[in-house]
């Protein structure tokens, strides 16, 4: 008998929900932005949805989550950055990225003070979401179940991040 965890068991129901419904995002009104705050970048929203594709705008904007699987960054292995696609603002390191069968890019440490975290309490559950500390674009989640050095495990969406080789 296979032991499934919790996350596996929300994964498998969030996405199969999604599968059934034909949805290619799952909607997690209100993340991004901490309420309050002045950004560096700030855009109007027509001037957001100018410059981004309308996938980039669900998940940067109104906190959308992509299906799992669909981004190639989740298998990228390359040396390089990710960037926030909302401003450009350098947020990830390859050398902490990490392979994680959730199927969405992972990391176990940001690049210091590049992140905000956000309260989530949509979807029946609370969790902790990240964003960009520069322009309140929502990137994805964090969760305490990564690997050491930190314990963490920063579930990103591939349309959130823009990625540069280094080498």
């Amino acid at each position: 008998m296979t032991l499934i965890n919790r996350r596996q068991t929300l994964l498998r129901t969030f996405g199969a929900m999604a599968a059934v419904a034909g949805a290619p995002f799952a909607r997690a009104a209100g993340m991004g932005a901490v309420a309050g705050r002045t950004y560096e970048i700030t855009h109007t929203e027509a001037e957001w949805k100018a410059r981004l594709t309308s996938d980039e705008y669900l998940i940067l904007r109104e906190g959308a989550t992509e299906r799992a699987h669909t981004s190639a960054l989740a298998d990228e292995t390359a040396s390089g950055i990710y960037h926030c696609a909302g401003c450009n603002l350098p947020l990830y390191f390859s050398e902490k990225k990490f392979y994680s069968p959730t199927g969405w890019p992972s990391f176990w440490a940001p690049i210091p003070q590049a992140i905000d975290e956000v309260r989530d309490d949509s979807l029946g559950m609370l969790r902790t979401g990240i964003s960009c500390q520069r322009c309140g674009s929502h990137i994805g989640h964090v969760f305490n179940d990564g690997p050491q050095p930190t314990g963490l495990r920063y579930c990103m969406n591939g349309l959130s991040l823009q990625f540069e080789r280094t080498a």
